[in-house]
């Protein structure tokens, strides 16, 4: 996608913060009283702790796997050219609606405290039987243009969405896709999506257990489109389809571990790195009495990590924290946001700020209990362009302002 003035973005972003000034909104969900018992997942994780040698032998390294450009080429041709996300969006077929018009019960997935600014539902018969994953804001960080991944059996797909005005979402479905017998075809990415991060025009999602790579990448200036609307996947007759999405992004690239290295469960993009950084979590269960592993790769121009001669990516910082059940983290400067899970695969998580010397989080409920975050909690993304934070929970699609967020956590 095309980067847009600096300045203007200014602007929009001072207008939209001048419209989500004040209170935060007043949903229902934000007064669900939390149960005592579910603390027991926000025992205070302490200050992140850096490895010394994050470049070791040791050190999560990544071997990439580049789709042959001809291959690319190939299923463009056969497939017609590119539209790209500007493109699709154009004729967004599906529309967000706003919190006031979301049933109570999606609306419990928001969290208590801080509090959503803004939100919006996805509708029930456009996602039954889908499972909600991560979400990333545009690579220019504008946040005009959101992802919001979702998964059902072996297929994942992407919704596109134009939120350029907040008082109108619009979205497109557009198909995950690996290309196959050197782009004569593609199949669907076969896992959930439960990390994801969009750096200039570049997707950057993690694998599930059942595949060998660990990241795919996507270039979103290739989106394609499928103009056979069927459940099938691939060429058919008449023409492609796309399990049902008007579009399909096929990777260009993923990244399989070279050694004994963690499975990324969550993905963030650190904007105030030069240039910027990919941030990865390990998912350490509660029961376990480990720390978990964060660590951090070095992002080129076209937004893909940097590799040496090796074709390896190789972290330039790994650290640790106490935090367990880590589903989204956000660096933002010295300091770390990250997300965690509740007690139950449906129950609401904690969120916490760590950096070098301390944790914090907030409190609600008439028991001040730390369990204030979504229900269950994913991934985090940020928008430069207008001071926000995103998030997904369940069928909410959710921002607020890093400010609120700080303020929040005390």
């Amino acid at each position: 996608m095309k980067h847009r003035g600096r300045h203007r973005r200014r602007r929009r972003g001072a207008a939209l913060r001048a419209v989500l000034a004040g209170t935060a909104l007043a949903l229902t969900a934000a007064a669900t009283m939390i149960s005592a018992s579910q603390a027991t997942v926000a025992d205070d994780p302490g200050a992140l702790r850096a490895l010394s040698s994050p470049t070791g032998s040791d050190a999560p390294r990544l071997a990439a796997a580049p789709v042959p450009r001809a291959a690319l080429d190939r299923l463009s041709a056969a497939m017609g050219r590119p539209v790209g996300v500007a493109g699709a969006l154009r004729g967004a077929d599906h529309t967000l609606r706003s919190a006031p018009d979301c049933a109570e019960d999606e609306k419990r997935a928001l969290p208590v405290a801080p509090a959503a600014t803004r939100a919006y539902c996805f509708a029930g018969a456009d996602t039954a039987g889908w499972r909600p994953g991560a979400v990333a804001v545009s690579g220019d960080g504008d946040g005009r243009v959101l992802a919001s991944a979702w998964s059902r059996g072996d297929l994942t797909r992407v919704a596109f969405v134009d939120a350029s005005d907040p008082r109108h979402l619009a979205y497109t479905w557009a198909l995950l896709a690996v290309p196959v017998d050197q782009g004569r075809g593609y199949r669907g990415l076969a896992t959930p999506v439960s990390g994801m991060a969009w750096d200039q025009d570049t997707l950057l999602v993690t694998a599930g257990e059942r595949d060998r790579a660990v990241l795919y990448a996507f270039d979103v200036r290739r989106v394609l489109r499928a103009g056979v609307d069927s459940r099938a996947v691939g060429r058919v007759p008449g023409g492609w389809s796309a399990g049902g999405a008007r579009f399909v992004l096929p990777a260009v690239a993923s990244y399989a571990p070279v050694g004994d290295v963690p499975r990324p469960a969550g993905l963030g993009l650190d904007r105030t790195a030069r240039p910027d950084a990919l941030t990865v979590s390990e998912r350490v269960p509660a029961g376990e009495h480990r720390p978990t592993r964060l660590w951090r790769y070095r992002l080129g121009a076209d937004g893909l990590p940097l590799t040496g001669a090796s074709g390896e990516a190789v972290p330039d910082a790994v650290y640790t924290t106490k935090a367990t059940e880590v589903r989204g983290v956000l660096p933002h400067g010295s300091r770390w946001y990250v997300a965690r899970a509740g007690e139950t695969q449906d129950g609401r998580g904690t969120l916490w700020r760590q950096d070098a010397t301390e944790a914090g989080t907030t409190h609600c409920g008439s028991d001040d209990t730390h369990v204030c975050w979504s229900a269950p909690p994913q991934s985090l993304s940020y928008a430069p362009g207008t001071g926000e934070v995103w998030s997904q929970s369940g069928g909410m699609l959710f921002a607020l302002p890093l400010t609120s967020l700080d303020a929040g956590l005390g």
